[in-house]
């Protein structure tokens, strides 16, 4: 049976990290890489939404794996998203993560064209064919990717050795639980539900606002594995009240978290990349807010 402890636990996916001029900067990189491998969690998911992968080129996603592998690779477990709209440019992304000792690849459904499953199914099996030592998670996002998994096309692609799970990003909480039935691991994507997919079978959880507050995150992991079902309520409930208040901004979310960051004594990742929506001067109150929520919530409970 296969170990899948390298992928249980809290895996922050990583943001973009852009100088003034807005171009891939390697320094910031490897400084939220290194500032999170010091705050304990299990690795880090890269090149994915938080990643602002679809406004990015090929060698900027390169480039931003490459700094991520040199810093903190071989340190905690790299999950790399190697996903393009077309499968050429995917199948380049996933060599070359392997070439990099990666520990994993993931990959969404081609979007804008709905492919039948047969077509989803050739393009994940293409995608893996060229990582062919990797392990390979399906991201399961509909509300964006505007294709659903399905237990068929699960069931399909399980036929593929290098599939492991899903990373399931869908709000149906009963969804991990079909994936875990066909025998795949889940990581749960909503933030919101953590403790939920948990209590479902989610073997962990990939987040794009756990690096704003992985305490919190790393909290509510230990209280379920602890039994301790009541204060991990607690905490689940209190980072739903702070992702509430982030998206209260006029600015991107990923624009909220990366002043927040900041404001944390971490490092400065610069803004985000048009044409989402840089923090407007309105935002600045919502960001200390948020700031003193997450202070005060680490405070109480880790």
């Amino acid at each position: 049976m296969k170990d899948y402890s390298k992928y249980q636990g809290i895996i922050p996916a990583f943001y973009a990290c852009y100088d003034k001029e807005g171009r891939v900067d390697a320094q910031a990189v490897r400084a939220l890489a290194k500032y999170l491998l010091d705050k304990g969690v299990k690795g880090l998911y890269v090149g994915g939404s938080s990643g602002e992968c679809i406004y990015q080129s090929v060698a900027e996603r390169k480039e931003t794996l490459e700094n991520v592998m040199a810093e903190v690779g071989g340190k905690m477990t790299i999950i790399a998203h190697v996903a393009c709209n077309n499968t050429a440019d995917s199948r380049e992304l996933a060599a070359h993560a392997e070439s990099l000792g990666v520990d994993a690849i993931a990959a969404i459904p081609p979007i804008y064209f709905h492919l039948p499953p047969k077509g989803i199914a050739k393009y994940w099996n293409d995608i893996s064919a060229a990582a062919p030592n990797t392990d390979f998670v399906i991201y399961n996002i509909p509300q964006l990717a505007g294709v659903a998994l399905s237990v068929p096309l699960l069931q399909e692609m399980l036929k593929n050795p290098r599939v492991i799970g899903v990373k399931n990003s869908s709000m149906p909480v009963q969804d991990i639980q079909m994936w875990r039935d066909e025998g795949a691991f889940v990581f749960n994507g909503p933030d919101e539900q953590l403790l939920s997919g948990l209590a479902a079978g989610a073997g962990g959880g990939i987040g794009g606002t756990y690096a704003a507050m992985p305490e919190l995150y790393l909290e509510i992991f230990r209280c379920f594995q602890a039994g301790e079902l009541a204060k991990g309520q607690e905490v689940q409930n209190e980072c739903c009240r702070i992702i509430y208040k982030m998206c209260a901004a006029q600015g991107n979310l990923y624009a909220v978290i990366k002043e927040v960051i900041r404001l944390q004594g971490g490092p400065d990742v610069g803004g985000v990349r048009a044409p989402l929506l840089e923090l407007e001067e309105g935002d600045r109150p919502i960001v200390s807010q948020v700031h003193e929520m997450i202070r005060d919530a680490i405070a109480r409970y880790c």
